[in-house]
Parts: C-alpha cells; structure tokens; sequence
C-alpha cells in the first residue's frame, strides 16, 4: 500500500479485515497436512518436506484462482472500478505474500516447532474439542458414503441451486450503496417562488429553532439565498447543515431521526424542508434537496416548464418515493409594462422610442411611470402613465441547464424498507405512459444513474470472475473437465449469500455483490483440496474415482473446516459491526458468512457426486474419439458411484 501511495481508508480496512481470513488458509493446509505426517511417525524434517511438496499444487491453486477473481475488479471502469481498485490491489497483495510465506516459511517453522510437541497428555479442552471433531467425521465419513450410493438427488439438488440463484437474484432488492448513518443530515428549504427574504429568514429561523430542539441533534447551522441545483441564488431556498449526536447517545438511525423531524417541521406554513443523510460515497456533483435525481431535458424552455409539474405530479404518487421536489422555478413575481398602442400611436410615440427612454431612466436608479415624460408628434411632453400601465406576471427565478440545455431535476428520497432498483422501475414505468414529447429526454443523474449502470453491468462482473477463475484453474490442471467441478461449488455459495441478504433485509449492494466475488474465490478450496487428493490418488496408488474420491474427502475433511471457519471468523466481525458507518461494510460480512455457511453444508457432499459425474462424462467423450480414429489414453477403469 505504500509503494502505491494507498492510504487506510474504509475500503484498504475492509479489505485488511476480511484478509485476515485469507492469508491462514494456505498456512493452514500446509501445517495440517506436516502435522498428519509427523502424527503417522515421520521426523519433522521428513514431514515438512513431504508435507509441503504434496500440498505445494494445492496452495498455488488456491491462491491463484482467489487473486484470478480479482482480475475484472481491477478492469473496471466508471467510478465504482475507481473505488474498488484499491480494496482489489490490497488483498491480492496479501494473498501473494500469504502463498510465498505458505510455502517457504512455514515450512520451515513446521521442521523446528513441531520437534518440541511430546506425546504426554493433552489438556481436558484438547480431547474435548478432538473428540468433538472425530465425532463430526465420523458422521461426514458414513453420510458421504450413503451419498455416494444415492447420487442422483445430491445431482439434482446441485441443478437446484443453479436454477435458484437465478430467481434470487431476481428478486432481491438491488442498491448501489448501503445508506449510512453518519452522524450528519443535510436539508433543504424550498419557499414560495413569490416571497421576500426578510419573510423567508423569519421562516428559516423557526424551522432551525424546531431542529435545534430535538434531542437527537447535537447543532444546526441555516442559510438561505442558495439555489440547490444551480450557480444562481434565490431568496426562496435555504440549507441546512445538521450534526446528531452519537449513535450511543441518540439510540435511533439518521433516517428515523429525519422522519421525526419531517413530522415536526411540516407545522411551518409555505416552507417544506427536506433532508437527506450525508453518506461517505456519493456520486454527482450536482447538489439537490434529496439523494436521487431525475432529470427532463430539452431545447424548449416552455415544454420543460408545462410537462415538469405533470411528471413531478406523478411522482409524488408513488409509494416507494419520499421528499419528492423540483429546482423548477418559474412562478416569480415580476411587473410587466403594457402599452396602450392605440393611445401611444396617436400621441406619435413609437415603440423604439419608448424602449431608449426606459433605458436611459431605469439604468441605475428607480423611478415611477410618472416620473418618465415622452416627446410627442405635437411638441409636448407626454407622461409614460397616460398610455401604460403595470401588470403583475409570472418568470424564471432561475433557469438551470444540463449539458448546456435548458433541464428540470426532480430529487426525491426512498420511502422505508424500499429498494434503489424497485423506486428505479416504479419511476420508469411511471413517466413512461405520460407520453414526453421527443423533444424531451427524462434520465436518471448522479447515484441513481450510476446504480442503473453498475446493475447492467452486475452480470458480466460475475461471468468475467467465473471464466477468470476457469482459465487459470484449466492452465493449472491442463484439464476442462476439473474446473469444472470445482466451479460446481459456486451456485451453493451464490444462494447462501442471497439467502442472508434476504435473511437480514438487506440490498444487494456494490459492497454485497464484492462480497459474492470473494465467495467465488473461497468456496472453491474445498473442492481443490478435495480433487488434488483424489486425482493424486487415482495416479499413484491406482485407486478407482469412487475411492479415491471418497478417500480425499474425508482426508481432507479437518482442512476444509479448518479455512473455512477462518474465513468466516473474519468476516464476521463485519457483520456485526456497529457504529458510525459500518453500514458500508456489514453487506459484504452478510454475503460472506452466509454463503459460507450453505456452501459448507452442501459442497462436502455435492463435489464428490460432480467429480464422479463429470469423470464419467470425460471417459464417454474419450471414447467416443476413439471410436472415430483417435487413440484412446489410458486412464483408469470406469467405476460406479458406488465407492
């Protein structure tokens, strides 16, 4: 990080922090398996040779498909690839020196320490947490087992989860970025077009009188003359800068806070305040008087002016939105002079003549329409008054643009309990039976547009870790059969993360799709562990598939738990985090606990059912050449699923 230039920052931390469950696992697999050979007798030397040169392939495949996954992260463009480029070099850079220390070191410590261990008694926790653990392998033992007999409902249960990943990704809500409480709100006064500023700083001091009392607030600070989406100022609007007290101290959220003032400041008459609170990642420059932007865009300033209020109209009715405003602002007051022609023409005053005349009296002083005499066709002086007379109408305040067009932005909040992506469709498919003229482009601007194109591109994320971590896992078993079992662990993790986000009331995020991708990366050892065993078995020792299969698993049952435990412990501090802004981290703790948990309890028994599956499948297609000329390499005899 610091060759880099990176700083700690919340996305380096978080990446630190789920590290801590990474880098133990190569370490963990290599002392497992020195220990297992010092436990059946050998010197410590001769286990941590034999130990590492066994797990050595097994290591690098694990840390170069989980540093694979990283790949499309690091390829990212738009603002989200800026953001997430740093968290991606951080623990790649973690997990390579994790995998040369794995290699080098430990097993070195492995030849010195493990020479102290004596065979005495072990303390009452050792044999309790040993028995406990020979209890649970013993089960895994003879439930694989009956697995292995009945293969075809773990076979269906594995096509279950793919299919079921699909319809949860469908139905979860879908965010862009989790909304934090921190500490702070931002809020926004918006006045009738016509009032004065004197009227509008009596109402700002009422509304800040009223903010200032509530017991969450710890000081707010008011001003007006601002106009929220534009260079220009306007009496009518005012900011508000809020900061609450701590979270121990206040005990509700930021957002059940600006519901309480929402219900207190609407007593003001004329003046509807609205807030938002300020989160660490927001994306816009624009400011507004909520967190969300639609914006209407044209060339015709008297369109944007009549079909504005007609999609804020509908707007308004939606459910799913809250504090639902407009910058339009073109129902000032403002007096125009209309002439009297008939009478000006019969005086002889043209036009041209009355307009160099205003000029010269309005230029930087103020006077009365009886203060103004014209020169007639007859000689005489006329006063302006004799043929004009004021009429109040309605201008622009302000006129804001966008890409230098004239355009009108709607903000608006998300109501309780309602998703990005589901006030996204709802607006959609509200403005779409409106009928906007073609003169007239409606689209989303700042973290809703961002969100639009971070969920198109959620998809392709997850295909580009998925091949990424397949060419590398095909490179380094020069297989494209063992990848693909390996991948088959995937889907179970994919549903547990979705499950737990459902579970916890919580949008699939940017956070909690980062989470998803680390899964693809961590999930998969189990399956590595398990097919480097068997195949090294089948090999060697000339094994059957279904023995050797059998075999690795329950060999390699006390590792597996072992890393993946490690990488749950670590990131569950995330999410029981607490505090100001651990909302941003606890989607990606979610993701990963839980795809853990369901991917642990159904990958123990469906990889064994895949590798024997997909080995059938590779000796049919090998035959199959071989019937059209091909030799056919010698490979061990077929074998059932039956071990």
């Amino acid at each position: 990080m610091y060759v880099l230039g990176y700083s700690l920052d919340n996305l380096s931390l978080m990446a630190l922090t789920i590290a801590t469950g990474f880098v133990v696992d190569d370490a963990i697999v290599v002392l497992e398996n020195v220990a297992r050979h010092r436990a059946a007798g050998l010197s410590p030397l001769e286990a941590a040779l034999r130990g590492a040169r066994e797990i050595g392939f097994t290591v690098l495949a694990i840390s170069l498909s989980l540093v694979a996954v990283f790949t499309p992260i690091l390829l990212m463009g738009g603002l989200v690839g800026r953001l997430f480029r740093e968290f991606a070099v951080t623990l790649s850079a973690a997990i390579a020196i994790s995998l040369l220390v794995s290699l080098t070191t430990t097993p070195m410590m492995c030849a010195t320490l493990l020479a102290r261990e004596t065979d005495g008694e072990h303390g009452r926790l050792y044999r309790a947490s040993e028995g406990a653990f020979e209890w649970m392998r013993r089960r895994y033992e003879t439930s694989l087992a009956w697995v292995l007999r009945h293969p075809r409902g773990v076979l269906a249960v594995t096509l279950l989860t793919v299919a079921l990943n699909g319809y949860l990704f469908w139905v979860v809500p879908k965010g862009f970025f989790p909304q934090q409480d921190t500490g702070r709100l931002q809020g926004a006064i918006q006045a009738a077009q016509d009032i004065s500023f004197q009227a509008m700083q009596a109402k700002l001091t009422e509304i800040v009188d009223i903010i200032g009392r509530d017991p969450a607030v710890a000081n707010v600070v008011g001003f007006t003359g601002s106009q929220g989406n534009g260079p220009s100022t306007a009496t009518n609007t005012a900011r508000l800068f809020v900061m609450l007290k701590p979270l121990a101290e206040r005990r509700i959220s930021a957002d059940q806070v600006i519901t309480r003032l929402r219900g207190r400041v609407a007593g003001v008459p004329g003046a509807p305040a609205f807030f938002q609170a300020v989160q660490d990642v927001r994306a816009g420059g624009r400011m507004g008087n909520a967190q969300y932007q639609y914006t209407l865009q044209g060339d015709d300033v008297g369109e944007l002016n009549a079909w504005g209020p007609r999609v804020a109209e509908r707007l308004r009715a939606l459910p799913q939105l809250v504090d639902l405003s407009s910058d339009q602002q073109d129902r000032g007051r403002q007096s125009s002079l209309v002439i009297d022609r008939a009478t000006a023409s019969r005086l002889g005053i043209t036009p041209q003549l009355i307009d160099d005349t205003l000029d010269d009296a309005f230029g930087q002083r103020q006077v009365t329409l009886g203060d103004i005499y014209l020169p007639s066709t007859s000689g005489g002086m006329v006063p302006l008054s004799a043929f004009t007379h004021y009429e109040p109408t309605r201008t622009a305040l302000a006129v804001n643009h966008q890409a230098q067009f004239p355009a009108v932005t709607l903000t608006f909040n998300l109501a309780p309990r309602v998703a990005l992506g589901d006030a996204v469709t709802a607006i959609e498919a509200a403005v779409r039976p409106l009928g906007l003229p073609a003169s007239i482009q409606g689209s989303f601007q700042g973290t809703a547009q961002i969100f639009q194109a971070s969920l198109a591109s959620q998809p392709w994320l997850i295909a580009a870790a998925l091949l990424a971590v397949y060419v590398v896992l095909g490179v380094l078993y020069e297989s494209y059969i063992h990848p693909l079992t390996i991948l088959s662990t995937l889907p179970s993790a994919g549903v547990g993360a979705l499950l737990a986000l459902l579970a916890c009331r919580s949008d699939l995020t940017v956070i909690a799709l980062i989470g998803i991708l680390l899964l693809v990366g961590i999930v998969k050892k189990n399956a590595i562990m398990m097919i480097d065993f068997a195949l090294e078995a089948e090999r060697g020792l000339g094994k059957s598939p279904a023995e050797a299969i059998h075999q690795a698993c329950v060999l390699r049952f006390r590792p597996i738990m072992m890393t993946t435990m490690a990488a749950l412990l670590g990131a569950l501090p995330l999410a029981l985090g607490r505090g100001i802004g651990s909302e941003l981290r606890r989607p990606l703790g979610i993701a990963i606990v839980g795809g853990l948990i369901v991917s642990q309890a159904l990958t123990l028994y469906t990889t064994p059912v895949v590798y024997l599956y997909l080995d059938r499948l590779r000796l049919w297609w090998a035959r199959g050449h071989a019937g059209r000329g091909r030799p056919l390499a010698p490979t061990a005899a077929p074998d059932a699923l039956e071990p």
